[in-house]
């Protein structure tokens, strides 16, 4: 397992992030859950992500059961806060309160006195941007927090909090984003990337893989595998069913050859890729079997040159989706492709 800087911080993470976000607490036993995360700390994974929202709260305490231990230095944990937790008018949002309380919480159910990296999982409009900012700022003098980073956030946005930063003379900084980035969901090129390079803010890709679409085991005609997140209970089958399509599929498995000529698997492949993209410090991949964790992390350290990049672009041609609109619409928007394949059937 390499490593690499979180953007400009002294910061290193590696360079596959273990995250349970569907699958710990819904989707997987939790015995099977902590082979995954053993099995991540056996291939060199350093790097955890979750969040509060996670089966409400039910992610972090097995993650912190799992890195029992395992000595605390070693690990790069990182939480979310901001989405909904309880059905309080407080138990949401960037505010104050909630931003505090909320950290307490996942310390407690993370086992742990501090977060190496603690993120906006989304953008709050019903708080005063300065509020949320100086409650991060108090967390990380408090020493709960060391790093901080946003998810899903615009490029406007992020641009906002930089220039609250400044004029507030505030010690602490961002260091990272999370936004889903893949093959086929690019919408951060255009304006996020350019502006977090710039501010030398690293990226924390999640959703690789395009929810297991582009291992290329869902095939055109066919019923999603047995053991799949397509065919599981909970959330997974309505969040899969936003990517999958005939036609989508059909180019996926023409990816598979391109994969094997660099011998790679179709998720290496696709890893890899993330990984080559500018200002990309780690992909955050999840995973529903020991084997799968495995191999992703085998992706680090894996390069790939430029002509398999042209052949991956040509091949998906305009099933790629760059609108930049879309970076804070990705819970509620489809993608084109996505739609398109829909409507056709």
């Amino acid at each position: 397992m390499e490593h690499r800087h979180l953007g400009q911080s002294g910061l290193m993470v590696s360079e596959v992030t273990y995250g349970n976000w569907l699958t710990h607490g819904e989707l997987v036993d939790r015995d099977q859950a902590v082979a995954c995360i053993r099995a991540a700390l056996d291939a060199g994974v350093t790097t955890f992500d979750t969040a509060d929202v996670y089966a409400r709260g039910a992610a972090e305490e097995l993650l912190g059961t799992a890195l029992g231990g395992v000595r605390r230095s070693s690990l790069v944990i990182a939480s979310k806060v901001c989405l909904p937790t309880g059905d309080g008018p407080n138990d949401r949002g960037l505010s104050r309160k909630h931003i505090m309380e909320s950290c307490e919480a996942s310390l407690r159910r993370l086992r742990t006195d501090y977060l190496d990296l603690y993120q906006a999982h989304r953008f709050d409009e019903t708080t005063p941007l300065e509020e949320t900012l100086v409650a991060f700022d108090d967390l990380v003098r408090q020493g709960k927090v060391l790093y901080l980073g946003v998810s899903e956030w615009t490029a406007t946005q992020i641009e906002s909090a930089l220039t609250v930063i400044r004029e507030l003379g505030l010690r602490s900084r961002i260091v990272s984003n999370q936004p889903q980035y893949n093959m086929l969901w690019r919408v951060i090129e255009p304006e996020v990337v350019p502006l977090c390079l710039r501010e030398g803010i690293g990226q924390l890709a999640f959703q690789p893989l395009a929810q297991g679409v582009l291992t290329g085991k869902y095939r055109p005609g066919q019923e999603p595998p047995d053991g799949s997140r397509g065919k599981a209970g909970g959330r997974a089958p309505a969040f899969i069913g936003r990517v999958l399509g005939p036609r989508l599929l059909e180019q996926v498995q023409d990816l598979l050859p391109v994969a094997a000529e660099c011998g790679l698997s179709a998720a290496q492949l696709a890893i890899a890729w993330v990984l080559r993209q500018p200002g990309v410090s780690s992909v955050v991949a999840g995973a529903t079997r020991p084997e799968q964790v495995t191999e992703n992390a085998s992706a680090s350290g894996r390069t790939i040159d430029e002509a398999v990049l042209k052949r991956v672009d040509e091949i998906l041609g305009d099933l790629v989706d760059r609108d930049p609109a879309k970076t804070a619409r990705m819970m509620a928007v489809k993608p084109d492709w996505a739609r398109s394949a829909s409507a056709s059937g």
